[in-house]
């Protein structure tokens, strides 16, 4: 590893190619501003190690067998991400936190994937910052600011359902 500062930020994507590319670009633009980059991945759809010769990376196991991984179900299987990384995820911190040696610079933050629910509650038991990374593009982002918007102009009704708006079938 490169360490050309004191500086380790440890990057943890979902394993999801849409999730993965991004936070490996995010990695690539802070080591050339000096960090060193560990890439926490879980086994389930691991990056390619050898096309990111400069970054640590480290697996997690996810606990999910082949019978439980279905692209027909993703929120079911983000759900379970988050149920079935949180230990391992604070396992490895720690010890990457006591390790001697190359990983002897200590973490100065946690960049997550933000629909891991779990890694902040984490980070900040570890006294470690934390930051998370919205995958999505600006169209989801403006989903997010509109939503509000939306719901106070009573398009949502009381039942949570969507009221019919003109123009969109």
């Amino acid at each position: 590893m490169n360490q050309r500062n004191n500086h380790r930020l440890v990057l943890f994507p979902l394993p999801f190619q849409g999730h993965i590319n991004p936070m490996l670009q995010l990695g690539q633009i802070l080591h050339a501003r000096g960090f060193s980059i560990t890439i926490l991945h879980t086994n389930f759809n691991a990056p390619d190690p050898s096309s990111h010769p400069h970054f640590v990376f480290r697996s997690i196991v996810s606990g999910l067998d082949r019978s439980e991984v279905s692209i027909s179900d993703i929120p079911g299987l983000i759900s379970l991400l988050n149920t079935r990384c949180a230990s391992p995820f604070e396992e490895h911190l720690r010890e990457m936190m006591l390790l001697p040696g190359g990983d002897a610079v200590p973490i100065t933050c946690v960049i997550s994937d933000s629909l891991f629910s779990f890694t902040c509650g984490v980070a900040e038991r570890l006294k470690v910052r934390a930051l998370m990374l919205r995958t999505g593009g600006a169209t989801s982002l403006h989903v997010y600011t509109i939503l509000p918007v939306l719901k106070e102009k009573g398009y949502f009704s009381i039942d949570g359902k969507l009221l019919w708006l003109d123009g969109v079938n």
